[in-house]
């Protein structure tokens, strides 16, 4: 648990406080417990500064004044009530609440021109460069409240190509080395790129909100958290087209203490990635008590191939449920320096220069009941691989119940997977994997405690497979009702 999710129960408690008020109390924000009369209160309605709310009229000159004002009055609640207001680019200042109320609803502008081109970019997506919602170094802000900020993102609106090129399409939120950051029970949705996108962020916390962006499914991812550190995502649900939860380190400063507990999350790629950009890496990274559901392409994956390292990473008491692959772990050597435009990939052997392979070390995960469905047997199958001279170390999978669809064949069971050191590290590019329940190739230190692992079909390919595994520890480990014992 981090420092402000400890001081946001305290407060919780002490003063019986409401989830929103607690938010408000701990980054030093008035709410309508400790304000006396509401002549008093520094609330800035965003009417009160010529917004319409009638869903057409472009209302981002009001709603920032709103903004501006209160943060010259040093912090308190800009409320915009019931209504659909229009808007382009909106800037979040020191100390202040975005508080949506009951029926009220943000309307990001379907005209690119509404979005600012002075503000900082995306090192990793400068297609996605705009946002409708922007904070650079802001500290105590917070997004609150029981309505909804639609970005409107569509593929009419913001096509995926223009020409031969992507097309510009705005993140719905991206905030830069801002601090004491809060979310709660706020809903997003119809994101045209990224969502919710947070760079060298800390001390965040989600509590409750929902996002759901499927509107457009490429890059819809749901949170991308960017070197970010003491993060809480608790008792949110996210509904993504790309990856749902997702914390990158495009730079050399690390994503460190970040929790996912309490969660439902869904996506057409990832529920939960560490990567792909890896230049600094993640350290102390919690996926608890969250259950993944609807998540074809795999439900989690951890990935490190710039470079940085990744250590302790726990995966404990999830629930999979219709995944098309319950996990993926890869160390590869991509090799993609800072601002290296994310276009350029590396594919087969070659390793680029300049950039180390990286460390992994230090995976637990235990407590795994999963279902694993679809016809597509290049995304099944837990694999971890490390590459050539560069092991993952330390792995623990204990604890696990999993059902495999099967049907797997002789032939599939003498493939010989590339190493594709260099490759974007995609389970599905590697191709259907010559055994049924794990592939674990480069491992130094594996794990493997009360597993049972059944299968609808018969499948031809054995159980596991394992290449340049040093120090295998097992016990009962159990396949189809039958005992394993490697060869």
């Amino acid at each position: 648990m981090t420092l402000t999710s400890i001081a946001l129960n305290n407060y919780s408690r002490r003063f019986m406080l409401s989830a929103a008020s607690a938010v408000a109390l701990l980054l030093g924000l008035p709410t309508s417990e400790t304000l006396a009369a509401p002549e008093n209160s520094k609330e800035f309605n965003i009417r009160s500064f010529g917004a319409t709310g009638d869903g057409t009229t472009l209302d981002t000159e009001g709603i920032q004044k709103a903004i501006d004002a209160c943060a010259a009055a040093d912090g308190g609640q800009v409320l915009i009530p019931s209504g659909n207001y229009v808007t382009g680019t909106l800037r979040m200042k020191d100390h202040v609440t975005l508080h949506l109320g009951k029926g009220a609803t943000l309307l990001g502008s379907t005209n690119l021109a509404d979005y600012a081109t002075d503000i900082v970019g995306s090192i990793e997506a400068p297609a996605f460069n705009r946002c409708l919602i922007y904070a650079h170094s802001a500290k105590k802000i917070a997004f609150t409240g029981s309505g909804w900020i639609d970005a409107r993102g569509s593929k009419t609106h913001f096509p995926e190509k223009v020409g031969n090129g992507l097309g510009e399409r705005p993140m719905l939120m991206r905030l830069i080395a801002c601090q004491d950051v809060a979310f709660q029970d706020l809903n997003f949705k119809n994101s045209a790129s990224w969502g919710l996108h947070l760079v060298d962020c800390d001390r965040v916390r989600f509590n409750g909100i929902r996002i759901e962006s499927q509107n457009n499914n490429v890059n819809n991812d749901g949170i991308d958290l960017d070197g970010c550190q003491d993060v809480e995502i608790i008792k949110c649900r996210i509904n993504a087209g790309d990856d749902a939860i997702c914390p990158k380190s495009t730079t050399e400063r690390l994503c460190k203490n970040i929790v996912v507990r309490d969660c439902v999350l869904s996506s057409h790629t990832a529920g939960f990635k560490l990567g792909t950009s890896s230049r600094g890496g993640f350290v102390n990274i919690e996926v608890t008590n969250t259950r993944f559901v609807d998540c074809p392409m795999g439900a989690i994956k951890l990935l490190l191939v710039d470079g940085g390292r990744m250590e302790n990473v726990l995966l404990s008491d999830l629930k999979m449920e219709r995944v098309g692959g319950p996990i993926f772990v890869r160390l590869g050597n991509r090799g993609r320096a800072y601002n290296q435009p994310t276009e350029q990939i590396y594919d087969g052997d070659q390793k680029p220069e300049g950039v180390p392979t990286g460390i992994i070390r230090n995976i637990h995960i235990k407590n795994i009941d999963a279902t694993i469905t679809g016809d597509q047997r290049d995304r099944q199958g837990i694999m971890m691989t490390g590459i050539p001279g560069h092991r993952i170390e330390d792995v623990a999978l204990e604890n696990i119940r999993i059902s495999f669809p099967g049907g797997g064949t002789e032939p599939e069971a003498k493939r010989i997977v590339p190493e594709d050191i260099a490759r974007y590290p995609e389970q599905f590019f590697f191709g259907v994997l010559p055994s049924s329940f794990l592939y674990a190739r480069h491992i130094k230190g594996l794990s493997l405690k009360n597993i049972t692992v059944t299968f609808e079909k018969t499948d031809a390919r054995p159980p596991v497979h394992l290449e340049n595994v040093e120090k295998l520890t097992h016990s009962r480990v159990i396949f189809d009702q039958r005992p394993w014992k490697p060869k």
